[in-house]
């Protein structure tokens, strides 16, 4: 993609406005805004008025347009690009719907024409809203413009022209420097928009609204050119559910993915994965003031005992660490507010200094150099319309003056969204503090914005291993128990001590490896052996062993003895899955009888690493069985990551046949005794 061309584009001094009514639109956005560059209409049959000059076409207008809004029917699109093309424009945006996101033969035919006939030039779209533009006052947009120019501020990037609208609407202060549509991303995509914003000084974070990835490679160098940038990045993305994922790719053509396969990449790619637009919105104020966390230490403070009740309760799920307030900073605190407010965190500070503003700004003082990362004031004004805020707004004040040199993140958050006027708001910005509207949304996004700070300071960016061609999910071959145990075994995965034979020696088989055993119907066509009975647990002398290999018999000629892990702390699932946008993931979780029941798991993109295997299994709900639970011995942590880090060699070198691997359960042993894989699914492509 030309930089100078997308340039050209996204801060254009010539617009050509093509189309009637919706061209129409863009000329009212384009006025108010405060456009002043050059703009020309384009309509094959509208007179000209002594206000406009309509041109007939491409070919008539007096120079090469930066920009161009292109809001002819579809069919006319791919003849208007070319002659976009042959004038030297900059690029344009494709209005017009009916292309491939309608899914049909015609549609990709019209999308390949646009895309030929466009050659080198960029283009927004199809299915397109357009772009806005706040630092250059530009709008190729066909629908209100809401917003300010502005120095600094974030990029909205969104897939959908409402939702970008939606976010442009806001009542919550966002600082938007640009609202980018792509629509279809036939050209420019995601990653396009970020790479390129990335090195605009102006640009503070990027707020994304996806519902499909086009290149999940590119996106990924995109994501970290934004990190080593500083710009962080917070989305929406479409497709959490099957009903979602089938909306979002009837709305723009994109496949949404696997979710779990993009909430891992978010995760370990430092990205705020956001649930609704309203936390979006909160995350990326916090980001724009001073970037991400570097923690998730955090202090709620406010005159009421029911907020802070409500503070702890809502971040029950979240990560913030509600640390007690230093001893040196406590004692300091209790001389301002006196011995009958009990000191603690989250802070209810009582009314006592509400009207005393000296003793306001002391407090504030005070709790702002206690050294978390993030300090917020939690206050609720009334309408200024209905009521007297006087009394609300002079604390805030205090808090705002308080410390500006804190060195921690300050906010003002009030529990509902709508209980902060926007004067306060900007006041808020204009000092360096963070306004915060919504109680849950503002927890969220200090949480977030921790996250992706302490993902940064690892400086580990994610890497992706992905199969040099497409494996399909369908077909492969299954190998058989014993087949997969050895495959892994090769590379480091401990198995118990085995043999496969024939039902007449499961006997004899039993008393070489020593009881208890475990039998087993080996055939390879034998998936979920429990469910079928297929395999029999303790059995403890040769007459059992003889009893169970007839009962085996039934379904398999062939059995597999093995040794009997007694002394397990934990099963664990150990498996690594193939995503087709995002290649292989180790996944970790709950393992045996209880994968299925708790569906306690956790999914990592490579690089694989003790460090990251461990934090990952520390994320598990079964962790506490791993560190010794009840008086329970802990289990060997470590013999379980050396399991993990040797199924993911195995996949490595089988990158392009590996469909599905399991190893599921892992036994983890007490400490020092080791981890034990117990059962094995391998499922590879078939060679060509």
């Amino acid at each position: 993609m030309r930089t100078d061309l997308l340039q050209r584009l996204l801060a254009p001094r010539r617009i050509a406005l093509i189309g009637g009514v919706w061209a129409d639109a863009v000329a009212a956005a384009s006025r108010v805004i405060g456009y002043d560059g050059q703009i020309w209409r384009v309509h094959p049959s509208r007179p000209s008025t002594p206000e406009t000059r309509y041109f007939r076409s491409v070919d008539e207008l007096p120079e090469a347009p930066d920009a161009t809004f292109l809001a002819a029917p579809n069919r006319e699109a791919p003849a208007i690009a070319a002659a976009l093309a042959r004038r030297g424009a900059g690029g344009f945006v494709c209005f017009a719907a009916g292309f491939s996101e309608t899914g049909t033969e015609e549609g990709r035919a019209l999308t390949e024409q646009l895309l030929a006939s466009a050659g080198e030039l960029p283009f927004f779209g199809p299915n397109c809203y357009g772009f806005i533009n706040f630092f250059e006052g530009a709008a190729l947009w066909p629908d209100q413009v809401v917003g300010k120019r502005r120095e600094r501020g974030v990029a909205l990037i969104c897939q959908s022209g409402t939702i970008a609208l939606n976010l442009l609407f806001n009542h919550r202060s966002v600082p938007i420097g640009y609202v980018i549509t792509v629509g279809n991303q036939t050209c420019l995509a995601l990653e396009d928009l970020i790479e390129l914003l990335a090195d605009d000084s102006r640009v503070t974070a990027f707020g994304l609204y996806v519902e499909g990835i086009r290149d999940v490679e590119r996106f990924a160098r995109s994501v970290e050119k934004a990190r080593r940038a500083g710009k962080p990045i917070a989305l929406v993305k479409a497709g959490r559910t099957e009903m979602a994922a089938r909306t979002a790719h009837s709305h723009t053509g994109a496949l949404a993915g696997a979710d779990v396969a993009f909430d891992t990449f978010c995760r370990e790619a430092g990205i705020a994965r956001c649930e609704t637009l309203a936390t979006m919105c909160e995350t990326l104020k916090l980001l724009h003031v001073g970037g991400p966390l570097p923690g998730g230490r955090v202090l709620i403070m406010g005159a009421s005992g029911g907020d802070m009740a409500m503070t702890a309760d809502v971040s029950r799920h979240l990560g913030l660490d509600y640390a007690p307030i230093p001893a040196g900073a406590t004692q300091r605190i209790r001389d301002i507010v006196g011995s009958r407010v009990t000191i603690a965190n989250p802070f209810d500070f009582h009314t006592h200094l509400w009207f005393d503003r000296p003793g306001m700004r002391a407090l504030f003082s005070a709790v702002q150099q206690t050294g978390y990362h993030a300090v917020g004031f939690m206050v609720d004004t009334p309408p200024a319309d209905q009521a007297d805020p006087a009394s609300y707004v002079a604390a805030i004040e205090e808090f705002i003056a308080a410390c500006p040199q804190s060195t921690s993140r300050r906010a003002v958050i009030c529990s509902l969204p709508e209980s902060m006027a926007a004067s306060i708001r900007e006041q808020c910005l204009a000092g360096g503090v963070v306004p915060l509207q919504g109680q849950r949304e503002a927890l969220e996004a200090l949480d977030l914005a921790a996250s992706i700070g302490e993902t940064w300071a690892r400086g580990q960016p994610v890497m992706l291993r992905k199969p040099s061609h497409p494996l399909g999910d369908a077909g492969g071959a299954m190998l058989a128990e014993y087949e997969a145990k050895a495959a892994v075994a090769a590379f480091g995965v401990p198995i118990p001590q085995r043999r496969v034979v024939a039902v007449s020696q499961a006997a004899e088989a039993a008393d070489a490896i020593g009881y208890p055993v475990v039998l087993k119907a080996a055939g390879s066509t034998l998936q979920h052996k429990s469910d079928r009975g297929g395999v029999i647990l303790n059995v403890a002398n040769a007459a059992q062993a003889r009893a169970a290999a007839e009962q085996l018999g039934k379904l398999s000629d062939t059995l597999l003895v093995e040794q009997m892990v007694t002394d397990g702390i934990a099963e664990v699932l150990v498996g690594v899955t193939v995503d087709p946008q995002f290649g292989q993931l180790l996944v970790l979780g709950a393992g045996g009888t209880m994968t299925e029941l708790l569906r306690d798991t956790v999914a990592l993109l490579p690089p694989f690493t003790p460090e990251r295997i461990q934090r990952a299994l520390a994320r598990l709900g079964i962790a506490r069985l791993l560190s010794g639970f009840r008086g329970k011995p802990a289990g060997d942590v470590p013999a379980l990551i050396e399991v993990a880090l040797a199924c993911t060699r195995y996949a490595e070198s089988q990158r392009d046949r590996l469909l599905e691997l399991d190893l599921n359960p892992v036994i983890v042993r007490p400490a020092g005794r080791g981890a034990i894989a117990v059962d094995a699914l391998v499922r590879l492509a078939k060679e060509t």
